[in-house]
């Protein structure tokens, strides 16, 4: 019986054997003749080395059977066979592993040593939520529209804190939360921080597991990472694990907002965001928040391994605070809204800086007498060339304190002081509304503020309307 079970007349030979050395091109000549291993002619012999005689049938078997068993063992590993024998006949030998499946047990996880991520996730999946939320928005024609959005959270808190980022809930008319148990929970809005992205919601429920929070500034560049999300918003609890990128980046979103982040190539896509991310001893070290993308149109192809999580040293406090009072406090607010002054417009002898769009009611703006159309140009001795500049200008100075603002109204340089207030959900509220309704009118009216603006560039007037256009 040859190696494909042939009978070979009984001959006992290895004529159609794969592993007999006639068969095979290499061992032409038999086993003495055939050319070295160690490159020297074959018919070249030392005369000290004995000649090898013929191998009988059966020792030829017994290289079969070895050779076989060295296959099999490169292919499978360690292995143990389920099926038969190789002594004989013409039955094969199926093999597979014996790898004893890993165990982890949860309530041996230590933060004080370092994690496998297969423990980090059995420990800390409870900790993570999948959120949805149906979202209440007015579209160009003023009508109330309502969508879906998902996105990801963890639990801080026993009592059912939980972290998430601000847009993930931004505008939501309900939010729901599920844990991997399978338990949904309908979650109320604490307070949020549109500026750092981050916001907190509460369940009722008490005896959750919270993740333990890690600082960010302890972390270096290359050391691993690890999130848990709800990618796409479908595929609720997946894991994925990657590298620290790159720390302390400035990252520009998609409303114009600079924001220093994590950088990390883990797996991010839309409905991450609001994950945690771990670091290798479990500790929670960023919020997942952003990726980058080829276009500014979120539908657009995604760029891949660029991911960004805000760090937890820039927004601890904060959350805390949003825990405690419902929103960030020791915030100012002048109570306006700015924009950059448009590159189009400098020409007329216009300024750069940051031109005012929405003045808020009752605010200390509006009281210290702020227009719509004023373009700020210095805060104090610090020059403003951007909205950017103002907004970070501010975030220097507490509640209470007086700014003087360097104004250019209708081609001439004034100056305003204006005494900063404190930043609460009702002023904050207040001017949001301003804002969206800003919004509404300038949508509806676009085209005829466009002709309205071509005509008066022909005048002697102030040529950019009301807003600056």
């Amino acid at each position: 019986m040859d190696y494909y079970g042939n009978d070979n007349n009984g001959s006992g030979g290895f004529q159609n054997d794969p592993f007999s050395p006639g068969n095979d091109p290499s061992f032409s000549g038999g086993w003495d003749n055939g050319p070295s291993m160690n490159g020297e002619d074959p018919n070249h012999h030392n005369k000290n080395k004995r000649s090898r005689k013929p191998m009988s049938p059966k020792q030829k078997g017994a290289v079969k059977i070895v050779a076989l068993c060295l296959v099999c063992a490169l292919l499978g590993g360690l292995a143990q066979p389920i099926y038969s024998s190789l002594s004989g006949g013409n039955e094969t030998t199926i093999y597979t592993g014996d790898r004893t499946p890993t165990q982890v047990d949860t309530a041996s996880v230590d933060t004080s040593k370092e994690l496998t991520t297969a423990e980090i996730y059995a420990k800390y999946v409870n900790s993570c939520v999948g959120i949805t939320v149906d979202i209440v928005s007015t579209n160009v024609f003023g009508q109330t529209v309502t969508g879906a959005a998902a996105g990801s959270g963890f639990v801080i808190t026993e009592d059912g804190y939980i972290l998430t980022n601000y847009h993930v809930i931004d505008g939501a008319n309900s939010i729901k939360v599920t844990f991997d148990n399978g338990k949904e929970y309908t979650a109320t809005y604490v307070g949020g921080e549109e500026k750092n992205d981050i916001a907190v919601i509460k369940v009722d429920a008490t005896g959750l597991t919270p993740v333990v929070i890690g600082k960010s500034s302890d972390m270096l560049v290359g050391e691993q990472v690890t999130t848990i999300g709800n990618p796409l918003g479908e595929l609720t609890f997946s894991e994925s694990t990657g590298i620290i990128s790159a720390l302390d980046r400035s990252i520009t979103m998609s409303d114009g907002r600079q924001m220093n982040m994590i950088q990390t190539d883990c797996a991010i896509n839309s409905g991450n965001s609001g994950g945690p991310l771990f670091n290798s001893h479990g500790e929670v070290i960023g919020i997942v928040s952003a990726k980058y993308s080829s276009g500014s149109n979120s539908s657009s192809a995604s760029v891949e391994g660029l991911g960004f999580a805000i760090p937890m040293d820039d927004v601890a406090s904060m959350v805390s605070d949003l825990v405690k009072n419902g929103y960030v406090t020791g915030k100012p607010i002048m109570g306006i809204s700015v924009a950059d002054v448009d590159e189009s417009v400098t020409s007329y002898g216009v300024p750069q800086g940051a031109i005012i769009r929405v003045v808020t009611p009752d605010l200390c703006g509006a009281k210290a007498g702020l227009q719509a159309g004023d373009i700020v140009t210095k805060i104090d001795n610090t020059d403003v060339t951007s909205a950017s500049d103002l907004t970070s200008a501010i975030g220097n100075y507490k509640p209470g304190d007086k700014v003087t603002l360097t104004i250019f109204r209708s081609g001439e340089t004034k100056t305003v002081e204006v005494t900063l207030e404190e930043s609460t959900p009702e002023k904050t509220e207040k001017q949001n509304q301003a804002q969206q309704e800003y919004q509404q009118e300038y949508q509806q009216s676009q085209q005829q503020q466009q002709q309205s603006q071509q005509q008066q560039q022909g005048s002697s007037g102030w040529p950019f309307g009301s807003f600056g256009y």
